[in-house]
């Protein structure tokens, strides 16, 4: 995703856009919106992947669609939908192509669902409508006109949260389309590139975005044996570190990875997984350590070390694993960290963001965003400046306008409002005593 827009969300009334970039940052002051913005990212993942928005599944919990739509004032009420989308410039073999994706939220019942979602592609474009008596229809039409197909019961039975088995369904495209408006009969040029926009492979990611808890789990002096997929929480991370042990090409790399974090953050030197019986199916133990200047210190259990390294251990691990996951919605990863690791921690986004993957990062650390700005102006990261993008989210009144700021070479800070300086330099001349 390369842009943003949402419109009538939460504390978002006029029409918004943001720029997303490999490394996107959110800042602003509490409740301006930042994890809605998140939480929207993830929902239109689930809709463009017919999937259904978890505006309710952890780590967010958005509530109702009264609690998401804006509401307005006392007279004008609350907005009847709300409407989100994104841009994506898809790298295909010959060509990039820009393609946007668009939905509209309604109410059925108490929740919010999709009314309408449109893909499009310059003038070729696909829409699926939600009639008044419920039923659903597909919308086809490209610069020669539009056609339609009714979604019958059966068919929306037999398809799964998924767009693949709508591929099948509209394979080769059935010709008995009905025309809308006097459009002609569907072409074989038409066909072909309808087919070809349902196709783009770039388009549909495998993997849903990984989104983190603000707070993770609390340390445990001994693990029992769990599920290793990912959790918002990080309640995985201890058995993914187990199992991983179990399988020593996997754990050395990702020991390596781990440790060389903790030695730049100031954390550990080593970490250590102490397993309580002969098998990966028995309880164990997680521990880390330091060093000196002249011996290793001893190892000290989870439990008994900073919080901070067990709250930052979930954050870096997931960006550590082997996994195709290609975003990351992260909420305050420097919790509980020491300014010093917190700026480490913007060093490692630099070095994991680029490629496939994308960072959305929640923050409330300058550190974090200061390192980041650095290792730009010192060209210690291969993130040009325009693969940064910060977003400040600007409380106005009982509305928030999102500002999408960018970075020069020299790692300024560049398009910023009068109160993102103000902010930042009131809190410099506060601890200077100025």
């Amino acid at each position: 995703m390369d842009e943003i827009r949402m419109t009538s969300f939460r504390c978002f009334r006029e029409a918004q856009s943001a720029r997303l970039a490999p490394l996107t940052l959110l800042v602003g002051e509490n409740s301006t919106g930042k994890t809605s913005f998140m939480a929207m990212v993830r929902a239109l993942w689930d809709v463009a992947h017919r999937r259904s928005p978890g505006f309710k599944e952890p780590p967010y919990d958005l509530g109702s669609f009264d609690e998401m739509a804006h509401f307005r004032t006392w007279k004008e009420g609350r907005a009847e939908s709300f409407e989100a989308g994104f841009d994506q410039t898809l790298r295909l073999p010959k060509e990039r192509r820009q393609v946007n994706f668009d939905v509209v939220f309604e109410k059925s019942g108490t929740v919010a669902v999709p009314a309408r979602w449109r893909l499009q592609s310059e003038q070729v474009w696909i829409e699926e409508r939600r009639a008044s008596d419920s039923s659903r229809w597909m919308h086809f039409g490209t610069a020669n006109g539009e056609w339609k197909r009714q979604m019958s019961p059966d068919i929306e039975e037999s398809l799964p949260q998924d767009f693949r088995p709508l591929l099948q369904w509209f394979s080769g495209f059935p010709a008995r389309l009905d025309a809308v408006e006097g459009s002609p009969s569907l072409t074989d040029e038409d066909q072909r590139q309808l087919h070809e926009l349902f196709v783009l492979p770039a388009f549909y990611m495998d993997r849903r975005p990984f989104a983190s808890a603000p707070v993770r789990s609390k340390p445990l002096r001994t693990y029992d044996p769990s599920d290793p997929s990912s959790e918002p929480e990080g309640t995985n991370v201890p058995m993914y570190l187990s199992t991983a042990f179990f399988e020593n090409k996997r754990w050395r790399a990702l020991k390596d990875a781990l440790e060389g974090f903790g030695h730049d953050a100031g954390l550990f030197d080593e970490i250590a997984v102490r397993p309580l019986g002969k098998r990966g199916s028995e309880p164990f133990q997680l521990q880390v350590r330091k060093y000196g200047k002249r011996a290793k210190g001893p190892k000290r259990n989870l439990v008994d070390v900073g919080y901070g390294v067990s709250q930052v251990l979930p954050v870096i691990t997931e960006l550590f694993r082997q996994h195709e996951t290609p975003v990351f919605l992260l909420q305050q990863p420097e919790v509980h960290l020491h300014p010093s690791a917190q700026a480490a921690l913007g060093s490692l986004f630099c070095g994991v963001a680029g490629g496939e993957r994308r960072l959305l990062i929640e923050t409330h650390s300058d550190h974090v965003i200061d390192r980041i700005r650095m290792n730009v102006r010192d060209g210690s990261t291969a993130l040009r400046p325009e693969d940064i993008s910060i977003l400040y989210f600007e409380r106005r009144d009982l509305d928030v306008q999102i500002h999408s700021l960018r970075l020069d070479e020299r790692g300024n800070v560049l398009g910023a409002p009068p109160s993102y300086r103000r902010f930042f330099m009131e809190e410099t001349r506060r601890s200077l005593g100025l």
